[in-house]
């Protein structure tokens, strides 16, 4: 009985020692080869490189856009998207009081500080794409575009939150508390 179980421990040692190959090296039945661009074929054996997104995805290592025309759609998306990403740790007011900073994560700084209503809006795109301090890279998370709305929507809360009653215009003055 122990050379049964003996020669099968070492049939399997043997078959295991036979299965460790270096797959690197095994050969591969279809190899990749660059497209022929000047084909008219668009059949679904066509390679196209690079590859191209699908829809309503974000590439990771995506160019940095122009800045956009400030309209109030823009301005409407921004805050749409500032609320579902920055507020968590920003607030809503952009003040660092966010319910993530409530709940002993390190605050943030005030949008409304003298360095950052003095920066430029691309820096706080750059921010959102890059990260910063404890703030990770919201490039593959949040579009080119929405980046931008969300700085441009950081900047309406600056001139909200920084404005004094007397100089806004008699209509607005009048809905206030």
């Amino acid at each position: 009985m122990n050379r049964v179980v003996a020669l099968v421990l070492l049939l399997c040692g043997a078959s295991l020692l036979a299965a460790c190959d270096n797959m690197a090296k095994q050969p591969r039945d279809k190899t990749w080869t660059p497209a022929d661009t000047n084909s008219t074929d668009a059949g679904p054996e066509r390679k196209v490189w690079p590859p191209q997104p699908a829809p309503n995805t974000v590439a990771r290592e995506d160019r940095p856009q122009p800045a956009p025309a400030l309209t109030p759609a823009l301005l409407a998306r921004g805050k749409e998207r500032y609320e579902i990403y920055c507020t968590p740790c920003h607030g809503y007011l952009g003040d660092g009081d966010g319910m993530i900073v409530r709940r002993g994560f390190p605050r943030p700084p005030s949008f409304h500080a003298e360095a950052l209503r003095n920066a430029p809006t691309r820096h706080f795109y750059k921010v959102a794409t890059n990260g910063w301090g404890a703030m990770y890279s919201y490039a593959d998370r949040v579009a080119s575009d929405d980046r931008w709305a969300i700085a441009a929507y950081i900047r309406a809360l600056q001139t909200s939150q920084n404005t004094a009653a007397a100089e806004l215009p008699e209509t607005v003055r009048g809905t206030l508390r």
